[in-house]
């Protein structure tokens, strides 16, 4: 009876340890840059666990008779479109690509997929409204131009903002047509401009508009990366290709393919340009006081 026991202890366990291994296949949307950063860090991150990447393409090179993996990582919006429009059933986690192109892509598709999350690029509203708060103390009223794409989140940042004692004004502007009237309209009436992911409105053809024009009238610009602070803006709230993968890690590990619903990244990191701070008269913390006071205040909201 008791070797009967343990021969079916030792079944179950073998059992359990088969059905938390996987196969992953990670879809790219292109091999260097960011991209590829994210597939190492991955790599790396999931090293020691049961599961592992067993291919890693590029998104136009995906190979519809491939051995079909557990689960798809895709890496960038590219990367999802493709292997969205390759249909099938294989659970997939979306990775460094914004909110709302994750939503269009799947709009497009006009496929249901059940087993399906995101991690965004997005920082949530109100982390950007404590970074707001903290750099840039004082000053409370908050602009952004948005377009189709991110007006429908102008809502959020509203409510968000509000709870953090600042308020919220924008400009809409579709079309390149319409983007200097947007600033020239909007940035009198605002502290500062915070740029949020929107393929529309920051393309790379316009940023230097944007920079300038917000110079012009002294307003500093809140960005969304490091190298739109690099470029001119004065701080950006962002999250790097390492920290997002090590969170996809940490998604996979802990739940397999059952999957989670999408969500922010939990890790952010903080860019200041103290250049443009010394030119527009700002006197600005740096990065780990920052930090800190954002801790703080999350801890106690809680």
């Amino acid at each position: 009876m008791l070797r009967l026991a343990l021969q079916v202890m030792l079944l179950l366990v073998a059992t359990a340890q088969i059905a938390w291994a996987g196969s992953i296949t990670l879809v790219l949307s292109d091999n260097g840059g960011p991209y590829a950063e994210f597939g190492s860090t991955l790599g790396d991150a999931l090293d020691g666990s049961s599961w592992k990447i067993t291919a890693s393409v590029k998104a136009d090179n995906l190979d519809p008779g491939a051995s079909r993996p557990d689960l798809i990582v895709t890496v960038g919006s590219e990367a999802f479109r493709q292997t969205l429009g390759r249909g099938g059933s294989i659970p997939i986690v979306a990775t460094l690509l914004p909110r709302q192109s994750y939503a269009r892509i799947l709009a497009e598709s006009g496929k249901v997929r059940s087993r399906l999350t995101a991690i965004y690029l997005d920082q949530p509203p109100a982390r950007q409204a404590a970074f707001l708060r903290q750099l840039l103390p004082g000053k409370t009223r908050i602009g952004m131009l948005v377009s189709a794409e991110t007006r429908p989140q102008t809502g959020l940042y509203r409510q968000a903002f509000a709870s953090a004692g600042l308020s919220l004004d924008n400009e809409d502007s579709d079309s390149e047509n319409t983007l200097l009237s947007a600033i020239n309209t909007l940035l009198p009436r605002v502290d500062a401009l915070l740029a949020i992911p929107d393929s529309t409105i920051y393309k790379r053809d316009n940023i230097k508009t944007i920079l300038v024009t917000s110079y012009r009238y002294q307003r500093p610009v809140i960005a969304f990366s490091a190298t739109f602070v690099n470029a001119g803006a004065l701080a950006a709230l962002y999250s790097t290709p390492t920290q997002i993968a090590r969170q996809a890690a940490e998604l996979i590990v802990n739940s397999g393919t059952n999957l989670p619903g999408p969500t922010a990244p939990k890790l952010f990191a903080i860019a200041i340009n103290q250049n443009v701070a010394q030119a527009l008269g700002l006197s600005i913390p740096d990065e780990a006081t920052i930090r800190r006071a954002m801790l703080v205040a999350d801890r106690d909201a809680r």
